[in-house]
C-alpha cells in the first residue's frame, strides 16, 4: 500500500486525530468558545448535561428484578459516538447512541444500562452497507484458540497457546470486544497501526461527527420489522470503572482568548477519541505553554482524569507528565502502558526483600527429601532463540515395552512466592507480564523470572511435573503429578527443534547445536525430540477429530536495531512442527491438572472456559457465507475447522481468502474467560468451545501469568503438599476476574505496540506497496488485508468530486499486454458488482483523480471464484 500523503498516525483508538468531538448539541466536543454554551453559568446553575446516577439500591433491585442489564461497555474507536454492551441472550448488542446516553462511562467500564423506549430503538436499514450493528470490532480470542506466542525480540513465546489458534499479531487474546458487521465491517487488525490513508477531507476538525446514515430515528421503529430494529439504552450507573482514566495525548489552548476558563485552564485532547477532552489547570502545564504553544504541538502528555460532572461537556483532569516526542518509540510506549493501567515502576524494596538474599542460590537440602529427583533424565527446553523466562521443559524416555515415558516440567514459582507476601500481592496485581515488541514488563522480579525460576540448562531447578505413560498414538496410560528436581541437558531453540524433525536420519553437527551437557549426547536429545513429534502429531490429529477449531491468522515479528531500537524490518511469524510439539504437551498438562484439581476440589478448581460464538452474529455469519455460495459448516467447533480446513485451494487466491474468512469466523467468538467452579452452577459452562473438552486451565506458564501460580498451589494442597489456598470461591473468583481484566490489557497494548513498530517502519521504509484483498465493502470504504503483512486496512473513497477505481485485467495469454479501465465511482458496491461480471483476474488500484498517486490498494483476485466476496 502507499500514498503520497501516507502520514504516521501512531496514537490507537479512535478517529483520524483532528476530528471533532462534537456529538448533538450536548456532546463532548462543545468548544469552550461555542456562543450557545459560553457563560450558561453566569446566571444561576447550569444545566446538567448527563443524568445523575441511580442509587446503589436501585440498581440492585431493577438488575434482580430485570429492568436494568449490566454488562462492559465497548466503544466504537472508528465512530466514537456508538456505544455497546453485550445481550445477555447472546443475540445483537444493545446500543447506546452518543455520549450523553453514555453517561460518562468509558470503554471497558462495566456499566448498568436502561432500555430505551421501542420508538427510540436503533433503526438498521436492510439496504444499508455500512452498517455497524455490534459495535466496533476488535480481534479478541483465547489464546487457546489462536496458537499465539509474544513476538518481541527477546521474550519466550506462549507455548501452552491454543484452543483456536489465531496466528494473529496478538499475543494471548480475550475479549473486550467490539464486533463489526460480519458481512460489511472490518476495523483496523494491527489497529492503531499508523500508516493513515485518510484524505485531507476526513480530518476537518470543524466538522462535526453525524450520525451513520445507517442509523435512523426517523421512521416509527414500532412499524418496523423487528429484524431491523436494534435494542437501544443508556447508562444509568457505572459499576466498576475498568478503564486506567488516563490518557495520552496533546495540549491545546481554549479557543475564546477572553473567557475566564482561558486564563484558568488548558484543553487537553486524547489521541484515543474514545476519551473526552479534557480541562487540565495552568499550573499543571509547562510554564511557557501559553506564550508558545507551537512549541509543545507535538509533544505527548498524560493525563488523568479526576472528575466529570453532570453539567459539563469536558472532564476535568490533571496533568501528569510530559512524555516526549510523539511518534518516538519510547514516549509513545510508555504512553500506552499508562493508558492500559500497566504497572511498569520497578519492584519496591519490600518486594525484593521476599527473594533469596545470599547468591547464588542453591536448593535447600530439605527439598530434596520431598520431590522427586529427575536431574539424571534427559530433558530439554524448546523456546524462541532469545527467550530467558525459560518455564516449561520437556522430557521423553523409551520404554522397554514400546511405549514412552513423557513428562512437562514446569518452574515451580509457587515456592518462591509465598502466598499472603509483599511479592505474591504485587504479582497477583499486575496479574501477567506484558509483552512489547522491544521489551517485556515481568509480572515478577526479574531475579526470578529470568534467574532463579528461568529453566536454565546444566542447573538444579525446583519443578512441576505432570509425567505420563503415553502409546506411541497418544493414549495416556499412567499419570503422576508431583514435585521434582530437574537439570535441563540444553536450550534448544524451535528452530533447532525444527531441523531435528526434518532431519530424521542425519546427525545434526554440533556446531548448528546449542551447547549439551556431557551426560547426554545430541542422538540423544535428536531421537527424544523426534519421539515427542511422532506423539504429538498423533495427539494433535485426534484432537481434530474429537472437535477441536484452530483459527490460525498471520502475526507480525519484527527485526530491530541493535544500536537504535528502531525497526529494520519484518516479516510473518512462521508456526512450524516444533511450535505444534510443544503446544501439544502444554494442552496436555493444563487438561489433566484441571481434571486433577476439579476432582479434589469441585467448588475451589480456579479453570479457563470459552463459551461458544455469540448467536447473532455468527447467523449473519452463516447467512453470509450461504449468500456468498460458501459450504461452511459451523454447527460445532470441530465442523467450523473442518469446512475451513476442507473448502479451501492452495493456491494464492485461495489461501487469501482463506485468510480472510478465518478472520471473519474470528469476529463471533468470544473470549476464554478464568473461573472459579464453585461459582457457576451449569457445568455446562466449565467447557472450553475451541478445545472442545469440558475442563482446562492454565497450568503451564507460572514465570508470566498469576492464573498459573494460583492453580500450581490448588495442584499442590490436592496432592497434600500444604493446605488448600486461603481463598473463598467469591475471592477465587474475583482473583480470576482481575486475572482476565490485566490479560485483555496486556494483549490491547501488544496490538498497539506491534501497531507502533510497524507505522514507524512505514514511515521509515518509505511507501510500501502490496497485494491485498478485499475484506469488506461499505458505502463510503472498503476494507483490505494486506497479505505480505497480515494487516487489515479502511480505504476511504471520498476523494474528490470523481473518485476513480482504475481495473488493469491481466490476459491468459502472457505475450499480452494488461488492458487498464477506468471506471468512476459513484458507489463503490457498483464497482465491485461490475468486477464481479467479469470472469478474469484483475489487480485494481484506486487513484485520486488527476494524480498518480495510489489511494492505498492493489488486489487480485478470481472473479468466478467467488468474487470479491471476503
Amino acid at each position: 500500500m502507499s500514498h503520497p500523503d501516507c502520514r504516521l498516525n501512531l496514537r490507537p483508538l479512535g478517529t483520524p486525530r483532528g476530528v471533532s468531538s462534537v456529538v448533538g448539541p450536548h456532546g463532548v466536543g462543545a468548544s469552550p468558545g461555542d456562543k450557545k454554551s459560553k457563560n450558561k453559568s453566569i446566571r444561576g446553575k447550569k444545566k446538567s448535561i448527563f443524568e445523575t446516577y441511580m442509587s446503589k439500591e436501585d440498581i440492585s433491585e431493577g438488575l434482580k428484578r430485570g429492568t436494568l442489564i449490566q454488562g462492559v461497555l465497548r466503544i466504537n474507536p472508528k465512530k466514537f459516538h456508538e456505544a455497546f454492551i453485550p445481550s445477555p441472550d447472546g443475540d445483537r448488542d444493545i446500543f447506546i447512541d452518543g455520549v450523553v446516553a453514555r453517561n460518562r462511562a468509558l470503554n471497558g467500564d462495566l456499566v448498568v444500562v436502561k432500555l430505551l423506549p421501542e420508538e427510540q430503538w436503533k433503526v438498521i436499514k436492510p439496504e444499508s452497507n455500512d452498517k455497524e450493528t455490534e459495535g466496533a470490532y476488535e480481534l479478541d480470542l483465547p489464546e487457546e484458540l489462536c496458537g499465539s506466542h509474544p513476538l518481541q525480540q527477546s521474550v519466550k513465546g506462549c507455548n501452552d497457546s491454543p484452543d483456536v489458534i489465531i496466528e494473529a499479531q496478538f499475543d494471548d487474546s480475550d475479549s473486550e470486544d467490539g464486533h463489526g458487521n460480519t458481512q460489511n465491517v472490518l476495523v483496523d487488525g494491527v489497529k492503531k497501526l499508523s500508516v493513515c490513508v485518510h484524505d485531507k477531507g476526513k480530518e476537518n476538525s470543524d466538522t462535526p461527527v453525524t450520525k451513520d446514515e445507517s442509523t435512523s430515528m426517523s421512521q416509527d421503529p414500532r412499524a418496523l420489522p423487528e429484524k431491523s430494529l436494534q435494542r437501544s439504552a443508556k447508562v444509568v450507573y457505572i459499576l466498576e470503572k475498568k478503564h486506567s482514566r488516563a490518557a495520552t495525548g496533546f495540549l491545546k489552548l481554549l479557543a475564546d482568548k477572553n473567557s475566564e476558563l482561558f486564563r484558568k485552564y488548558a484543553l487537553f485532547s486524547p489521541s484515543d477519541h474514545r476519551v473526552p477532552r479534557i480541562y487540565v489547570p495552568l499550573k499543571d502545564c509547562p510554564q511557557d505553554f501559553v506564550t508558545r504553544p507551537k512549541d509543545y504541538a507535538n509533544t505527548l502528555f498524560i493525563c488523568r482524569i479526576v472528575d466529570w460532572k453532570e453539567d459539563s461537556n469536558f472532564a476535568l483532569g490533571q496533568l501528569a507528565k510530559s512524555l516526549g516526542q510523539a511518534g518516538e518509540i519510547e514516549p509513545e510506549t510508555e504512553g500506552i502502558l499508562t493508558e492500559y493501567g500497566v504497572d511498569f515502576s520497578d519492584f519496591s524494596s519490600e518486594v525484593l526483600d521476599c527473594l533469596p538474599q545470599g547468591l547464588p542460590w542453591t536448593i535447600p537440602p530439605e527439598e530434596f527429601s520431598k520431590r522427586r529427583d529427575l536431574r539424571k533424565d534427559c530433558i530439554f527446553t524448546i523456546d524462541p532463540s532469545t527467550a530467558r523466562d525459560l518455564d516449561d521443559a520437556l522430557s521423553c524416555k523409551p520404554l522397554a515395552d514400546g511405549n514412552f515415558e513423557v513428562g512437562v516440567h514446569i518452574a515451580d514459582v509457587s515456592y518462591f512466592v509465598p502466598e499472603g507476601s509483599p511479592l505474591d500481592k504485587v504479582a497477583a496485581e499486575r496479574a501477567t507480564s506484558v509483552y512489547l515488541v522491544q521489551k517485556v514488563v515481568p509480572m515478577l522480579p526479574r531475579l526470578l523470572c529470568e534467574e532463579l525460576c528461568s529453566l536454565h540448562p546444566m542447573t538444579d531447578k525446583l519443578t512441576f511435573s505432570v509425567i505420563w505413560t503415553l502409546t506411541p498414538e497418544g493414549k495416556i496410560l499412567c499419570e503422576w503429578f508431583g514435585r521434582t528436581i530437574i537439570r535441563s541437558c540444553t536450550k534448544l531453540s524451535y528452530e533447532h527443534a525444527q531441523s531435528m524433525i526434518e532431519s530424521p536420519t542425519e546427525k545434526i553437527p554440533e556446531k548448528e547445536l546449542p551447547p549439551i551437557s556431557p551426560e547426554h549426547t545430541s542422538e540423544e536429545v535428536h531421537r527424544a525430540v523426534l519421539n515427542l513429534h511422532g506423539i504429538a502429531k498423533e495427539l494433535r490429529k485426534q484432537r481434530f477429530v474429537d472437535g477441536a477449531l484452530r483459527l490460525d491468522q498471520l502475526k507480525l515479528a519484527f527485526t530491530l536495531d541493535h544500536e537504535t531500537g528502531l525497526p529494520q524490518g519484518c516479516h510473518i511469524y512462521e508456526y512450524r512442527d516444533s511450535n505444534k510439539l510443544v503446544e501439544e504437551f502444554m494442552l496436555l498438562a493444563n487438561m489433566a491438572v484441571a481434571h486433577k484439581t476439579h476432582r479434589t476440589f469441585p467448588e475451589r478448581a480456579l479453570l479457563r472456559r470459552h463459551p461458544p460464538p455469540q448467536t447473532k452474529m455468527l447467523n449473519d455469519l452463516v447467512e453470509f457465507c450461504e449468500q456468498m455460495g460458501l459450504p461452511m459448516d459451523f454447527s460445532s467447533a470441530g465442523a467450523l475447522n473442518k469446512s475451513l480446513t476442507e473448502t479451501f485451494g492452495d493456491d494464492k487466491y485461495s489461501l487469501a481468502r482463506k485468510e480472510v474468512l478465518t478472520n471473519m469466523c474470528s469476529r463471533p467468538m468470544q473470549m476464554a474467560l478464568y473461573f472459579c467452579s464453585g461459582v457457576l452452577q451449569d457445568q455446562t459452562q466449565f467447557r472450553h468451545y475451541a478445545l472442545n473438552v469440558p475442563l482446562y486451565t492454565h497450568f503451564t506458564s507460572p514465570i508470566r501469568r498469576f492464573a498459573d501460580v494460583l492453580v500450581h498451589r490448588l495442584l499442590a494442597a490436592a496432592l497434600g503438599y500444604g493446605e488448600l489456598p486461603d481463598l473463598e470461591p467469591e475471592a477465587l473468583q474475583k482473583q480470576a476476574d482481575h486475572c482476565n481484566d490485566r490479560r485483555m490489557a496486556s494483549k490491547r497494548v501488544q496490538e498497539l505496540s506491534t501497531g507502533l513498530f510497524f507505522a514507524i517502519l512505514v514511515k521509515e521504509s518509505g511507501p510500501l506497496e502490496s497485494e491485498a484483498m478485499v475484506l469488506g465493502v461499505l458505502n463510503q470504504a472498503f476494507d483490505v488485508l494486506v497479505l505480505r503483512y497480515g494487516v487489515q486496512k479502511r480505504v476511504y473513497c471520498n476523494v474528490g468530486k470523481k473518485p476513480e477505481l482504475t481495473l488493469i485485467w491481466e490476459p491468459e495469454d502472457t505475450e499480452q499486454e494488461p488492458v487498464q479501465q477506468v471506471v468512476t465511482i459513484f458507489s463503490l458496491v457498483e464497482v465491485v458488482l461490475q468486477a464481479e461480471t467479469a470472469a478474469l483476474k484483475y489487480s485494481a488500484v484506486l487513484k485520486r483523480p488527476g494524480t498518480d498517486g495510489l489511494l492505498g490498494l492493489q488486489d487480485k483476485e478470481e472473479p468466478d471464484a467467488g468474487g470479491p466476496e471476503a
